[in-house]
């Protein structure tokens, strides 16, 4: 493993992939679980969705955010 860039530069490469590699609807799920504390019954609720649909959803983006971020 390399060395780790500074946090700065750590946040902007997560929020260019949260911005440009997410989907729609991955990028609302991520943001309202981890930014706006929602819990996954209360976005499925929102959406009018199965908890699994939203849970599906959400380790997806979160597999994407880790694999653009390894690089």
């Amino acid at each position: 493993m390399g060395p780790r860039l500074p946090r700065e530069q750590q946040l902007k490469r997560v929020q260019r992939v949260i911005k440009e590699e997410l989907t729609p609807l991955q990028r609302e799920t991520l943001l309202a679980y981890y930014y706006q504390q929602q819990t996954i019954p209360q976005i499925a609720a929102q959406r009018g969705v199965n908890k699994s649909t939203v849970s599906r959803t959400l380790r997806r983006a979160e597999d994407k955010l880790r694999r653009y971020l390894r690089y």
